[in-house]
């Protein structure tokens, strides 16, 4: 068995979508196959995923986990399957309005699926970009039903401007929808259980109407739940530069680091962390040798990895995220550099 112990950069799967984009500049180049078609997400932690150096070089993230378990994810999860899935998303038009259930709904109405937890880092967003989140005051789901009836959701749901750099958690049972204008990156449960409520009466890609799913979206939405945008930003000072407590929940982490000099890292055994670069580019360099790194790329830190480091050459920002143990990885450091109770809450959804 080869031992995991050293970083492993991995491949992005190109997802088309009517409400996609042409050009995925500066993260990524348009795949010759997809010529003409609009590419709307780029899965980074897909099953379908694959290994591009080391042992597992040109195994897929699916059968590397079901293979390796606990020496690729940490000995803190026990499922064979990928803990988180990740995606950088790129909208030319709006996604349709949309909710999804948590893991006991999805038992209940899709068996054999996960529920959906997720949350949205936003890479970029133009002036006109907007999104959809929650339901205005007082709507009930009488008055939801009507309006998914009749194609007109927008008008009973919060619409808010997103801003570059701002993280919103979307727990289950949030109504929501992207707009035109955005480029997020999605951390989630791995699971892409979506109940559609209203596609304004579009055609998909085949030329039909997107079947909608009124009945359980319905029935797992909580009209009382608030907007969670906006989140504050929680950054600390780091020999490197600079690392940012995003948000954390039972699900997932996610940090931000910002390198302006080298930073030393080591893998977690119970868990395996992985590592988006949003921007810069540098050397990844462990005791056996050194990979260059780019915007773009993601790489997979096993639990066995004992020590690396990231080697900017220019300014360097990523996303480390993770199965977290939330008292250990976010409330206990932050508490102890002084960060109120009241901005905890909401960062820490637990």
């Amino acid at each position: 068995m080869p031992k995991l112990d050293t970083p492993l950069q991995l491949s992005p799967v190109f997802k088309p979508k009517i409400w996609g984009r042409r050009d995925l500049r500066p993260l990524f180049s348009r795949p010759r196959e997809f010529a003409g078609e609009l590419l709307g997400e780029v899965w980074v932690t897909d099953d379908a995923s694959r290994f591009l150096n080391g042992p597992l070089s040109g195994m897929t993230l699916s059968e590397a986990s079901e293979k390796f378990g606990p020496e690729l994810n940490g000995s803190g999860w026990t499922d064979s399957r990928f803990p988180i899935l990740a995606k950088y998303v790129y909208t030319s038009d709006w996604l349709s309005v949309q909710v999804h259930p948590d893991d006991e709904a999805a038992r209940r109405y899709d068996p054999g699926n996960r529920g959906k937890t997720e949350m949205w880092y936003i890479v970029g967003a133009t002036r006109q970009a907007k999104i959809l989140l929650g339901l205005k005051r007082g709507v009930s789901k009488q008055a939801l039903r009507e309006s998914f009836e009749k194609a007109k959701s927008r008008e009973i749901l919060n619409t808010f401007r997103p801003r570059a750099g701002e993280a919103i958690f979307v727990p289950p049972g949030t109504v929501h929808a992207l707009g035109p204008g955005l480029v997020i990156f999605e951390v989630e449960q791995n699971s892409d259980l979506t109940y559609r409520l209203d596609d304004y009466g579009r055609t998909g890609l085949d030329g039909k109407p997107r079947p909608l799913h009124l009945d359980k979206g319905l029935e797992v939405t909580r009209t009382e739940l608030p907007a969670l945008r906006d989140l504050p930003e929680v950054r600390i000072r780091e020999p490197y530069g600079a690392r940012r407590f995003v948000l954390s929940c039972p699900f997932f982490a996610v940090e931000e680091l910002t390198l302006r000099k080298t930073g030393t890292f080591r893998g977690c055994p119970a868990r395996v962390e992985i590592l988006a670069l949003l921007e810069g580019e540098g050397r990844l360099e462990t005791d056996a040798g050194w990979f260059g790194y780019q915007a773009g790329n993601t790489w997979l830190v096993p639990p066995a990895t004992a020590k690396y480091r990231l080697v900017p050459r220019v300014k360097s920002r990523l996303l480390k995220f993770y199965v977290p143990d939330i008292e250990e990885d976010f409330r206990r450091p932050l508490v102890k550099r002084g960060v109120k109770a009241a901005k905890l809450k909401r960062i820490i959804f637990d």
